[in-house]
């Protein structure tokens, strides 16, 4: 059987590493929120989503979270009339991304939260460690 302060730590990890992708995903939305395609009439920039999944990890024997997928989202590319874009088609119109600034903030904001809730696990996971060397040393 694993230490459990051990397999807090362990689990704690799967999620700042899975939080941290997200970020990452998030944060690269969030760039390309404005780019249009580089051809008249192509498609710009597709949102990207991140889609977790529970799975056991055997060493721990608990239920530790994995990226399952990094996907495209299927909403429609907002359209925008303006004639002077090199992206506009035969009508002047541009396709812009399907990234919305503000939910792409809310998903960073409850990513950020879930990696800092992850590494103050580790932390107090850390410090019951050093308590119990201490004790031991007594």
């Amino acid at each position: 059987m694993i230490d459990p302060l051990l397999a807090a730590s362990r689990l704690a990890s799967a999620g700042l590493e899975a939080q941290s992708l997200r970020m990452r995903v998030v944060s690269e939305n969030l760039a390309n929120a404005q780019s249009t395609g580089t051809e008249p009439g192509s498609d710009p920039y597709s949102r990207k989503t991140v889609t977790f999944k529970a799975e056991l990890d055997r060493a721990v024997g608990a239920a530790s979270v994995k990226v399952r997928d990094i996907d495209t989202d299927k909403t429609p590319f907002r359209v925008e009339h303006d004639p002077s874009n090199p992206a506009a088609d035969q009508n002047g119109n541009v396709k812009l991304p399907n990234v919305n600034a503000l939910i792409e903030m809310a998903d960073m904001r409850e990513a950020n939260r879930s990696y800092e809730a992850n590494l103050q696990v580790i932390k107090q996971a850390r410090a019951m460690v050093a308590s119990v060397i201490d004790l031991l040393r007594t």
